[in-house]
């Protein structure tokens, strides 16, 4: 069974959506095998997004996902990562097809709702960074 990592970003945990999104997922097929809820420190986002150390917008995206706590998940089913991709919908809202997470939940490209895993390869380095294996069932 493919799994994935989701997180419902700072934005999203502060509107009290994070039912709504969860639903989503199991909805669409998807089952939470982790969940935890955690505020992030500099030096974790910086290490969690160090693949984007060199672009632009990389201070705002840590400065973001520190501004408060964040609900990350492991999602698994048949085709998870791919699933969860098309769920969250494009990186900015406006482009986002009607009916996605980010369309439904984002404000803009930097508070965009949530995370998600762009490969399998990456999903599975994502989630060791946030999940032991003892604490995904």
């Amino acid at each position: 069974m493919e799994q994935t990592l989701s997180i419902i970003k700072p934005d999203a945990v502060a509107k009290g959506v994070i039912g709504k999104i969860v639903d989503r997922f199991e909805s669409n097929g998807l089952r939470i095998a982790a969940a935890k809820k955690l505020q992030l420190s500099q030096a974790e986002a910086e290490s969690f997004y160090a693949v984007h150390s060199e672009r632009p917008f990389f201070k705002d995206l840590v400065e973001f996902m520190i501004s408060g706590p964040v609900f990350a998940m492991v999602l698994e089913g048949e085709g998870a990562m791919a699933k969860n991709r098309d769920l969250m919908g494009a990186t900015n809202p406006q482009e986002a097809e009607p009916g996605t997470i980010r369309a439904d939940f984002a404000d803009s490209i930097d508070a965009n709702a949530v995370h998600g895993s762009d490969s399998v390869e990456n999903a599975k380095n994502e989630i060791k960074f946030f999940f032991c294996d003892r604490e995904i069932v």
